[in-house]
């Protein structure tokens, strides 16, 4: 059975780096499918710019017509900080026999130490890493003696496992950001390529980010 993998975020919105990111891990990983998890209260940085529903109905217009790409609420759906754990915990209730992959950032995953329960996340699932193509691995202290004892050396033994260990994955990355592409709706320029075409009709249909 192919693992399963998680990509949470604001998604604030959706835009092109979230879906070729989702796509090239899921390829590097062989994962049956990747979920798309828009959180609902971000634990690390301030309040989406967007309401949740506008930003579920972004995502879920962004992906129409992939199937291996599922747009997931759960996390819009509870109350209080969108921890990680929280929703690897429910995943699991759910997929009690399938592996689960965490997809991360390397930045993201260089500062695991921060989150909350960050321990319990391997009991959980695994950890899919996109590293940019010669890039190094900016790791200190237990995040770093941590990569050591579980890092994989290849995502073969993904599937052998529920959970428990950690890929690196070379993935480039493009050079797009919602924070950018709010600037530019609000200044009136276009983002057309940016973000999927019915994302931005339904940008351009509501006025989201547009003053």
């Amino acid at each position: 059975m192919q693992a399963l993998g998680i990509l949470g975020g604001t998604f604030d919105p959706v835009h092109c780096g979230h879906l070729r990111l989702a796509i090239e891990m899921r390829e590097h990983l062989a994962l049956a499918r990747v979920h798309l998890i828009p959180v609902r209260v971000p634990p690390h940085r301030g309040a989406p710019h967007a309401e949740p529903r506008a930003r579920l109905s972004m995502l879920e217009a962004a992906v129409r017509g992939a199937p291996e790409l599922h747009v997931d609420d759960r996390e819009l759906r509870r109350e209080g900080p969108s921890y990680t754990v929280d929703t690897l915990i429910s995943l699991r209730e759910d997929y009690p026999d399938q592996a689960l992959c965490l997809l991360l950032g390397m930045d993201a995953f260089a500062g695991l130490a921060s989150w909350h329960r960050w321990r319990e996340l391997l009991e959980l699932a695994h950890i899919g890493v996109a590293q940019r193509p010669g890039a190094g691995a900016p790791l200190e202290g237990e995040v770093a003696r941590l990569f050591e004892e579980r890092r994989a050396p290849s995502a073969q033994g993904l599937n052998g496992a529920r959970a428990g260990s950690i890929f690196v994955c070379e993935v480039p990355a493009l050079d797009v950001s919602a924070s950018r592409i709010r600037r530019l709706l609000a200044a009136g320029r276009s983002v057309r390529y940016l973000v999927p075409d019915p994302t931005l009709d339904i940008i351009l249909e509501d006025r989201i980010y547009i003053d």
